[in-house]
């Protein structure tokens, strides 16, 4: 049999669209050639927005767009687009809104008819090519569209024209401007707790999203207040999440999200925006609670991060996962028969593991009955009891059975990874691997994260543009094409920048966190009503019917980047003493203030900036020789005690210049020469410092109480 041709995706840079240049769909990229041939055909257009690593996009493409007679369907009546959605996540945005103001939902794939403007006028998610238990059939939905676009089009551009003129007013929250009130923090801190569940953790039902930022600020309220069912919240649902499905019991790392309430059957794919926020998660809840579990659920994020989604000697951290190895199945790397886990142990531990991780001739995989998800069901304690041995024998043949397993599964056909390195969700790993540092103490982590930082700045960097969306770009200098990045990456960027420079001192990391900002500012802001829009001026037309303009403010699915921006706004303003960076953090928390406390849960970063923004932010500076026991006991007991928006920053004495610190440190730190050279630590608030300390358990208590 011939090879199908390829189509105009053959040369595309990106895997989702690269996977598709085989099918008899003529998909276009996005772009003008699109637009322009569906204004001289007079064809609407069909519009496809999807991700390698998403499940139903593959069901999607295998049931319909590799059917040739669907595919001569889409030819004849549309131009086709495909979009990949981490590659263009402000196209996806503004259509994901869409969907959300007609139907209240949004995922992928995303499936969308436009005008040859661009302007959507029916939106949906998959759909099975025939009508299947009460959900349209796509053949019908293509041949309706194709109809109604024939005989009603007034009506199908009038309805295009109002919905975007709807989406407009949303994206821009129109009315939202108010007085910022750090109210908002109490209100976002109820709304978490009541979704709160408390038998199985998590917030709200089936299915269950982990919302690493909503933890953040939950721990924080903690450590504030001391509220027992606060830390309830927070240990219930990180363990739940750790004892379940949705984290990969033999590899480590978490999936995107559970189809259950119980966090049993995951969507398979890993992610990294979500990796990497729950590593912090799991080191914070580990530096507030001591719980051992917190610690070894960090611990193997970090083992599978570096095996399966980084390269550690280049410095980057790749996109995804995968959730399948094929077209035919569904999460089959990841999950086991019973048989399948008695061929690979001998029987005594076979039926162990069967015991401990709940797998059963029948499991709930509904694709082959036969699969189970791997949970830990019953944990060694429980095992031990009932086959009266002792735990650490038990635990030691969990252990070894597991090895077996994820060697056996090891010689699996492996989901894809997709390589491709984009900026804001490797500035995400780069500040939880730096955090992983000082939790840890884990130097791998460290060196991976400045490796990664060194070649983000060096390779995705224009001083006309700022950061890129993804690494490596031709990106040129001043007066160079725009390379994509969005509001994400460049304050993701800036906040990772800052934290390389706490962690080591170097300035040249702090100067260019500022620069990243400043040309946010200039490129991003908001003039008249404050905030930042996710695409800078002057880059190119998205197209002409969908020059939204939209400040990110929700958190979905990463931390929002308006509020990512405030703090590193805030951040700046009290090293610099710069009041022009805290005005125009006030300027971002009121653009939004009179909307958040809807959001609720989802406006956890937004709390988040609200608190920083209140408190201000709190900085621990040892002055010390490194090798001196007393400076590192220092060191230790400013790392080993949590407090959201804290810095520290370790100088040795003769570091101590204006050269070397920004402004505000410059004026605080001489006060640290202590003149029997024995280390010292301040703990300073808004350009307030407390008296230095030289005992462990005094900096303690000062950081304790510094930031209530």
């Amino acid at each position: 049999m011939a090879e199908p041709k390829a189509n105009r995706l053959e040369n595309a840079s990106s895997p989702y669209l690269k996977g598709a240049a085989h099918q008899p769909v003529q998909w276009h990229e996005w772009g003008p050639e699109a637009f322009e041939r569906a204004r001289q055909e007079d064809k609407p257009i069909l519009l496809d927005i999807g991700a390698v690593w998403c499940h139903w996009c593959h069901v999607m493409d295998r049931e319909s767009y590799e059917s040739d007679e669907i595919a001569k369907l889409i030819n004849q009546h549309f131009v086709p687009v495909k979009v990949d959605r981490d590659e263009r996540p402000d196209v996806d945005a503004r259509y994901q809104a869409a969907i959300s103001a007609i139907s209240g939902q949004g995922g992928w794939p995303l499936t969308a008819f436009l005008t040859p403007e661009g302007k959507p006028f029916f939106v949906g998610t998959y759909f099975p090519p025939d009508d299947y238990f009460g959900r349209p059939g796509f053949k019908r939905v293509l041949a309706a569209i194709a109809s109604n676009y024939a005989t009603r089009r007034a009506e199908i551009l009038a309805s295009a024209e109002t919905l975007v003129e709807a989406l407009r007013k949303a994206e821009m929250f129109a009315g939202a401007k108010r007085d910022f009130s750090s109210r908002v923090v109490d209100v976002i801190v109820d709304s978490a707790v009541k979704l709160f569940d408390f038998r199985y953790g998590g917030f709200g039902n089936a299915p269950k999203f982990p919302h690493p930022t909503a933890i953040e600020l939950l721990l924080e309220r903690y450590q504030a207040t001391q509220e027992r069912a606060l830390l309830t919240v927070i240990s219930t649902t990180l363990e739940a999440m750790a004892r379940g499905g949705l984290h990969d019991q033999l590899a480590g790392g978490f999936h995107r999200y559970s189809v259950d309430e119980r966090w049993i059957v995951p969507h398979f794919e890993k992610m990294t925006y979500d990796n990497s926020e729950l590593l912090k998660n799991y080191l914070h809840a580990y530096q507030v609670t001591g719980n051992p579990l917190f610690r070894r659920m960090a611990e193997s994020l970090v083992a599978w991060v570096n095996s399966t989604l980084s390269e550690p000697t280049q410095g980057r951290f790749y996109a995804s996962q995968d959730a399948d190895f094929s077209l035919e199945d569904d999460g089959d790397y990841f999950t086991w028969t019973l048989e399948e886990v008695r061929a690979v142990l001998p029987p005594q531990d076979a039926e162990l593991i069967a015991e401990h991780f709940d797998i059963r001739e029948q499991g709930p995989m509904h694709h082959n009955p036969a699969k189970n998800v791997l949970w830990m069901a019953r944990s060694a304690e429980e095992l031990a009891e009932q086959h009266a041995q002792p735990v650490d024998e038990i635990e030691k043949r969990l252990d070894a059975a597991k090895q077996k397993m994820l060697a056996a599964r090891l010689e699996r056909p492996t989901p894809y990874v997709d390589k491709t390195l984009y900026v804001a969700w490797n500035a995400m790993f780069i500040s939880a691997y730096l955090e992983a540092f000082r939790v840890l103490g884990r130097d791998d982590c460290r060196h991976l994260a400045l490796r990664t930082l060194d070649r983000l700045v060096e390779a995705a960097w224009s001083d006309r543009w700022g950061f890129a969306h993804r690494c490596p770009e031709p990106v040129a200098e001043v007066g160079g094409h725009w390379a994509g990045g969005v509001l994400d990456d460049q304050a993701f960027m800036a906040a990772a920048l800052l934290d390389a420079f706490e962690l080591t001192g170097e300035r040249r990391y702090f100067e260019q966190a500022e620069r990243a900002m400043k040309l946010c500012l200039e490129n991003f802001w908001d003039a008249e009503g404050g905030g930042f829009f996710d695409r800078p001026r002057g880059a190119p037309p998205l197209v002409e019917g969908l020059e939204i303009p939209r400040k990110p403010f929700q958190d979905s699915p990463t931390p929002a980047a308006n509020p990512v921006a405030a703090m590193v706004l805030d951040r700046l303003a009290s090293y610099t003493m710069n009041q022009e960076y805290r005005e125009r953090a006030q300027r971002t928390l009121e653009a939004f203030a009179g909307i958040a406390e809807q959001y609720g849960l989802f406006a956890a970063t937004y709390g988040l900036a609200a608190l920083l923004h209140t408190r201000h932010p709190l900085e621990v500076v040892i002055v010390g020789a490194r090798s001196d026991e007393r400076t590192r006991k220092l060191a230790r007991a400013a790392h080993d005690t949590f407090r959201f928006g804290k810095a520290v920053l370790e100088y040795e004495p003769e570091e101590i210049s204006a050269e070397r610190l920004p402004p505000g440190l410059a004026a605080t730190l001489p006060a640290l020469r202590g003149v029997d050279g024995a280390p010292r630590a301040l703990v300073c608030v808004n350009a307030t410092c407390q008296p230095p300390v030289s005992e462990p358990e005094a900096l303690a208590a000062a950081i304790a109480g510094a930031a209530r």
